[in-house]
């Protein structure tokens, strides 16, 4: 499972022009479903991003997690991360999660994400979705289980 995190301000999905997910201050996760990934990769994915420490401390290091900081998750699937670029002008998707099993662990991802962390926010799967953001940094990580 793979997770771009970005460190925001301020994030928010629209879908057909109405906002969806909001946050402010946190982490805006695009959240990626390879084919064999499973619950237990969410689960270790959802530690990741918890406990990784992107956010400054009173010296200005970043030594704090998203729970420590107080900040909001937003999660937004995005198919896109699973692709591979390492050759050729277009991108191959062989590698990403069917739709119904990237629609399940992202359910599931989210879910857990809510019993753990408050407030998580959220895109639609699989919807044309529009994401803004005010990157913090920009601090921006790639992440994977």
């Amino acid at each position: 499972m793979l997770g771009l995190i970005q460190r925001v301000k301020h994030a928010s999905v629209e879908v057909e022009g109405q906002t969806v997910g909001r946050i402010d201050s946190g982490l805006l996760l695009f959240l990626g479903v390879e084919k064999e990934d499973d619950e237990a990769s969410a689960e270790a994915l959802l530690k990741k991003v918890l406990a990784y420490r992107v956010f400054p401390d009173a010296e200005g290091k970043m030594n704090l997690n998203l729970q420590q900081a107080g900040g909001g998750l937003l999660v937004v699937s995005q198919f896109t991360l699973a692709a591979d670029t390492r050759k050729g002008l277009r991108p191959s998707f062989s590698r990403a999660g069917s739709p119904a099993l990237a629609e399940s662990l992202y359910d599931h991802f989210v879910s857990r994400a809510r019993e753990f962390h408050d407030p998580v926010a959220t895109g639609v799967f699989a919807a044309d979705m529009q994401v803004s953001l005010q990157n913090d940094g920009p601090v921006t990580f790639m992440l994977s289980s």
